[in-house]
């Protein structure tokens, strides 16, 4: 069996090898866990490009895989080693969960460590933590949130993170207004030989979610709420590098 993985790796790291370190992919397919031992969280999560027949490393992803899901898998070729888990690694990378079901696939550690639980890079401090007073001067300032493929819930340790961030600037600059617009990309993309786009409606509840966020936490503060159809490609470095990830947002305008 392990025989079998080196060969299976050395397939993969062949192909991956013939693509450019920075290459963006985007394909549909089925999770697979592979069952590693490193310490707590340290198994690996797989997807399969069924159209190059590589399998990549997708464990860095803020959006865990559902294992009995398909996911839209999207993000770059790294020039990261494939020994950790077996397969060529995606980083950035993110792992949308779809509607379609999927057989659950899980593969022993077959020598593999996989990764050692490390705190993502974008983290949210204890609320005990005094945040640094963010320096001024204060201005029109913009700020965006992500989301999952269709759906509109705040993703842990990454909303949270940026909303955290938004947060103490808000409370250093004291703006008297927030605009937040909501975007869906409704325009439908070929994904792995079928179609998909994001429900329009996801636009307007995306915008909501922020807002309720921001109404809560400072109620005194005017919040306007908008969304809008067919979100564009930004090149905002919260979403890293990921086109489809940037469409996927909520823009949130600060005014004085």
């Amino acid at each position: 069996m392990r025989l079998l993985a080196g060969v299976m790796a050395l397939l993969c790291t062949g192909a991956a090898q013939a693509q450019e370190t920075g290459q963006l992919v985007r394909f549909i397919t089925c999770p697979i866990y592979r069952d590693t031992d490193f310490g707590r969280k340290s198994g690996c999560w797989l997807a399969d490009d069924l159209a190059s027949g590589v399998r990549y490393d997708v464990t860095q992803s803020p959006y865990k895989p559902d294992w009995g899901h398909e996911v839209l898998v999207e993000g770059r070729v790294s020039d990261e080693s494939p020994d950790l888990c077996g397969s060529p690694v995606l980083n950035p990378v993110r792992t949308s969960i779809l509607e379609g079901e999927c057989p659950r696939h899980m593969l022993p550690a077959e020598g593999y460590p996989g990764r050692k639980y490390e705190l993502p890079p974008r983290n949210i401090a204890p609320l005990s933590v005094a945040r640094p007073v963010p320096p001024g001067p204060y201005g029109q300032r913009t700020f965006n949130f992500y989301f999952e493929f269709d759906r509109d819930f705040l993703v842990y340790q990454y909303d949270d993170y940026l909303i955290d961030q938004a947060v103490t600037w808000i409370r250093a600059a004291k703006p008297k207004k927030l605009v937040v617009t909501g975007y869906a990309a409704t325009t439908p993309e070929e994904v792995s030989g079928r179609m998909i786009a994001e429900s329009p409606e996801i636009a307007r509840t995306r915008a909501e979610a922020v807002s309720i966020t921001f109404k809560r936490l400072f109620p005194t503060i005017d919040v306007e709420t908008h969304w809008t159809l067919d979100a564009q490609v930004t090149d905002e470095p919260d979403a890293d590098g990921i086109p489809g990830q940037s469409q996927r947002r909520v823009e949130m305008e600060a005014l004085f």
